[in-house]
């Protein structure tokens, strides 16, 4: 692998920032909080604004020999200028040719009179908990550095972006590494490096890199068009927890739970419902919540695929034509209802509450109190949220809550749906114990 360290290539970009210029101790922020800008415009005129150029450093992959180099888009984010320097020392100015913020990836592009040594791409689906791995990167601005570690999990959720699925590692990633690539011992690129945990900002066995299989998807398309187009289902879904599991009966933990079907979105046209348990996608086994949405994004838009899902209890199999996903797009006062067992109140839903909500068209009750310590406030119930569904039963108002509670007053725990944000999910409510 070490002997692969010619494909990997330094960056340095250079950023223009606007700044504030100062002529006076009188022009601080301090004196133009308390006159207002009304008063300084008056007496010093427009305060004129000085450039700063900012400079930053990171790391890429030469990814073919015409000059094609993958990174992070983090490190190309926004620059000005892109100086590549390669393994020889020899220096050229990049153009992006696409960015995918989702991802964190980006494809930059230099012109080389010959071809360049281009790195061989892996497998990372290959990839085993405790495989040998070398990370190989520009850390603080150094130059070429080559360490070594294993494999410490995969399938890792960060909370980077809406496609986690990061392989961590505990080879030394360090600031200037970003974009670099993480070889196996077979010297094939099966990773990106891209983050680091540590509160100083250095190394402390915690290390993070995009798997190679999503870039060399992203990539392709940031080659082809310049931008990424990702597959919709149009669901909203939650991780099968052990409550999740034994109040819908299934067997495992394994799957994706979903909470909000979109309407006329492709899972609603291809039978989709909330509740389901989505098992296999395309078939690819969904293991966890985490992996279908990369699944998902993945899909050509208009290909037709199978999707295995569990439903009350029984498996079933339906066909979904996957769409295109686009770019994303106070309480009034009434008397609540008070569930003392599980440390919440709710009211009615009226028109006006719906409207300062944003739940026009909307049915069920709004919680609009919850007890700290309580079950509630544990299951992450929230003062607006909306209940729709309790034991499998919609709510459409105060007295459906009240029926259905009284019925359900016997039970240890209970499955309840709720709206938060515009999003569904299911909720498991565990009973006070008195």
């Amino acid at each position: 692998a070490a002997k692969q360290a010619h494909v990997a290539v330094n960056i340095s970009t250079t950023k223009t920032i606007k700044t504030i210029r100062r002529f006076s101790p009188f022009q601080s922020k301090e004196f133009k909080d308390f006159f207002g800008d009304e008063f300084f415009r008056h007496f010093f005129g427009q305060t004129p604004e000085q450039e700063m150029k900012q400079r930053s450093l990171g790391s890429g992959v030469v990814v073919s020999g015409d000059g094609y180099i993958l990174t992070n888009n983090h490190v190309v984010a926004d620059a000005d200028e892109i100086l590549v320097t390669l393994s020889d020392k020899k220096q050229y100015k990049a153009n992006i040719i696409g960015r995918d913020p989702k991802s964190d990836l980006a494809l930059i592009k230099i012109k080389t009179e010959n071809t360049i040594p281009a790195a061989r791409l892996g497998n990372s689906d290959k990839l085993m908990v405790g495989d040998w791995v070398v990370a190989i990167g520009n850390p603080f601005g150094l130059g070429s550095t080559v360490t070594a570690g294993i494999v410490s999990a995969k399938g890792r959720v960060i909370g980077a972006g809406p496609y986690d699925n990061f392989i961590q590692t505990d080879a030394s990633i360090n600031p200037g590494n970003s974009g670099g690539p993480l070889f196996n011992l077979d010297g094939e690129v099966i990773g990106i490096n891209t983050a680091i945990v540590a509160p100083s900002g250095g190394n402390v066995g915690i290390g993070f890199a995009i798997p190679i299989n999503m870039a060399k998807s992203v990539m392709t398309q940031l080659k082809e068009r310049g931008k990424v187009i990702r597959g919709w289902l149009g669901v909203s879904i939650q991780v099968v927890t052990q409550e999740i599991k034994e109040k819908f009966g299934l067997k495992t933990e394994e799957g994706a739970l979903i909470g909000e079907v979109t309407k006329d979105s492709p899972a609603d046209k291809g039978g989709l419902k909330r509740g389901d348990v989505i098992i296999s996608f395309d078939g690819k086994r969904v293991k966890t919540m985490n992996v279908l949405p990369a699944m998902v994004a993945e899909t050509p838009v208009g290909k037709k695929v199978e999707i295995i899902i569990i439903r009350k209890g029984k498996e079933k199999r339906l066909t979904v034509k996957i769409g295109e996903l686009k770019e994303e797009t106070r309480m009034a006062a009434t008397i609540p209802e008070i569930e003392e067992s599980f440390g919440l109140s709710v009211q009615e839903l009226t028109p006006e509450l719906a409207e300062s909500l944003s739940l026009k068209g909307e049915k069920g009750v709004i919680i609009s109190g919850v007890k700290n310590g309580s079950p509630a406030s544990d299951a992450g119930l929230q003062r607006g949220d909306l209940i729709e569904e309790i034991e499998h039963e919609p709510i459409e108002n105060l007295s459906d809550y009240k029926r259905i509670m009284k019925v359900s007053s016997s039970k240890k725990q209970i499955l309840i749906v709720i709206k938060h944000r515009g999003h569904s999910r299911y909720v498991v409510l565990k009973r006070e114990k008195k």
